[in-house]
């Protein structure tokens, strides 16, 4: 066989191989992004012209997210928004309207606390969507009444408050485990540290003796 047919066929083996290795390559950065938007996946690929530039957009959501510092809430801010919205509920009886746009303010408040930026509302739908993707058509639905919310139905403004909360409450308790696990570590540090120096106190408070040889 020549040299040159060898080369040859060399160069298409590297060449088909490469394009196998791009396509699932290609496939499993799709199934990846699928699993992890999950609806939020498909309304981008419908919205795109082409699928692959949809992939690039949420991959380009996941490379921006990852730059934020979002920080799960500590216990006492957990309730203290509970609280909140336990009374803008509360509201909502009398003042249905109010109570929505109200619920509106302090899920961005919640938001913000968590380190997502809120400068506009499609950011924020592109930031939450890389870890709240299941509660984001909630979001969409709730912020379109509360828009509307003076022409809204008390139906309608019940709705989305319902809504509201599904996407609260999302937030509200995402990072929870983590932040119990490390307030745990740090308190067994701690109480390992005071064991610690109450084991040292008490030895420094103890007479000395120095050992005289036994007389």
């Amino acid at each position: 066989m020549p040299t040159w047919l060898i080369v040859v066929i060399v160069i298409v083996a590297i060449a088909v191989l490469g394009a196998v290795i791009w396509l699932v390559t290609q496939e499993m950065q799709r199934k990846r992004l699928q699993q992890r938007f999950g609806p939020e996946y498909d309304r981008a690929v419908e919205e795109s012209d082409n699928p692959r530039a949809a992939q690039r957009e949420l991959a380009e959501r996941e490379r921006r997210h990852k730059e934020l510092d979002i920080r799960p809430l500590s216990a006492s801010a957990r309730e203290r928004y509970a609280r909140e919205w336990a009374q803008v509920q509360e509201k909502f009886v009398d003042r249905p309207s109010a109570a929505v746009a109200e619920a509106d303010h302090l899920l961005v408040a919640l938001m913000a606390e968590r380190g997502y930026p809120t400068e506009g509302y499609e950011q924020q739908l592109s930031d939450l969507s890389v870890r709240h993707a299941k509660t984001l058509e909630h979001y969409r639905a709730a912020h379109t009444t509360q828009q509307k919310r003076d022409g809204a139905s008390t139906e309608d403004l019940r709705d989305a408050m319902v809504r509201y909360r599904t996407v609260f409450e999302d937030l509200l308790t995402d990072g929870a485990d983590e932040e119990r696990r490390n307030g745990h570590r740090h308190d067994h540090d701690r109480d390992g540290r005071d064991d610690t120096e109450q084991h040292e106190h008490q030895a420094s408070a103890q007479p000395r003796t120095e050992w005289n040889g036994g007389r």
